[in-house]
């Protein structure tokens, strides 16, 4: 197997971007990537998306980003994992480079949510749960999430007020990063004022609806000229249960555990080593949740991070380093390789006003309530 660095990044800003399609937001951030990567010869495009059928009525990313980007004849498809699309189709990537398929990948996820109103979002976003089992009973994405927090602040875990800590510290991190959407610092206050969403669930603690577009051009690193290159060294998914009523313990993700436990052993690294975690922080619970499951944290001790501090760029294991799902946005089939753009900035020290001192991160994204799990460990 061959060693694969990530040589090139590009992102567009999340925002709503009425003024432009589905196909351009992709061509925006692969053109962008393969200008980083200075490379013009591209063997394949792997395309990470949830809900183009859905709400753009379009299907077969693959040909129509390819044709759009002029890369012809080449190999294009697209990969759906729910929100998990972007870490899925980064995998795949990653794999076609190591097993000596490609030698140049194009890696984009891409998003357009905003062009249809809220319901339809709402429904399309619950397709990532079981259809026959749960959605039949009318329950949400959000109200399953607002379950487990009700659950967890019961059983004693922490406050309400701990867990919106979370939110604070990820757009904190975001007035840093100039493609987040929410660029602005917020009070557990402010927080605790706002309307309900999901009982206990504030509006201010959802990620907004957005568009979004991210790639990375993978490489070898034997036909890698660059200094530092960033280097993949694990890569690893996991599923559980679609339904949480078929946990033992739905407060234990175990895909996140069991996808992390994978991309370590493949890296041989230890949690020690990791300097930085972009965690899928889809709501506060699941920040809390992973941190446990990854086994940066004891069970039921996850939000005490946010309350100690642990999590900010200065604590012992930073989390959403630029904004994350809360205060980036929230394009949810690029979120995977929105992640893995911030990253490499990270690691080549390009991170400007949120640089951390860091040689090891680990990125994380989530599909559906933890039912597929996708970590990834990059290294310089």
């Amino acid at each position: 197997m061959r060693e694969v660095v990530i040589a090139g990044v590009g992102q567009i800003a999340v925002r709503e971007h009425w003024e432009t399609s589905l196909r351009d937001l992709a061509y925006q951030s692969i053109k962008k990537a393969v200008s980083d990567a200075g490379t013009d010869s591209v063997d394949a495009l792997y395309i990470g998306n949830m809900l183009a059928g859905e709400l753009s009525g379009q299907e077969h990313l693959g040909a129509l980003i390819s044709d759009y980007c002029g890369f012809d004849g080449i190999e294009a498809v697209r990969i759906e994992a729910a929100a998990a699309s972007g870490g899925a189709a980064l995998r795949q990537g990653a794999m076609s480079v190591a097993c000596g398929l490609n030698d140049c990948v194009v890696v984009t996820g891409v998003e357009q949510m905003t062009d249809v109103l809220q319901d339809k979002v709402t429904a399309g976003l619950s397709l990532a749960l079981d259809t026959e089992y749960e959605l039949a009973s009318g329950i949400s994405l959000a109200a399953l999430f607002a379950i487990l927090t009700r659950r967890y602040v019961h059983e004693g875990c922490c406050s309400p007020e701990d867990l919106a800590l979370f939110c604070v510290n990820a757009q904190k991190n975001a007035v840093g990063n100039d493609y987040a959407m929410f660029r602005r610092e917020i009070t557990v206050d402010t927080i605790m004022r706002s309307p309900m969403a999901a009982d206990p669930i504030h509006v201010l603690e959802c990620p907004p609806v957005c568009d979004g577009s991210a790639s990375v051009v993978l490489l070898p690193a034997e036909k890698a000229d660059l200094e530092a290159p960033v280097k993949i060294t694990g890569s690893a998914v996991a599923t559980g249960t679609i339904g949480v009523n078929n946990r033992p313990d739905p407060l234990v993700f175990e895909s996140v555990r069991d996808s992390t436990e994978k991309a370590l052993r493949m890296a041989g690294k230890t949690r020690e080593d990791v300097d930085f975690y972009e965690l899928h922080d889809l709501f506060p619970v699941v920040a809390a949740l992973s941190l446990e499951a990854s086994g940066f944290a004891k069970k039921g001790e996850g939000a005490l991070m946010a309350r100690n501090g642990d999590i900010a760029l200065e604590g012992k294991i930073p989390i959403t380093t630029m904004g994350g799902c809360k205060a980036r946005g929230n394009p949810v089939g690029a979120c995977g390789i929105y992640q893995a753009a911030e990253a490499v900035l990270q690691l080549r020290q390009q991170a400007g006003k949120n640089q951390l001192p860091c040689e090891v991160g680990m990125i994380q994204c989530m599909g559906g309530t933890a039912a597929t799990t996708i970590t990834h460990i990059l290294e310089v």
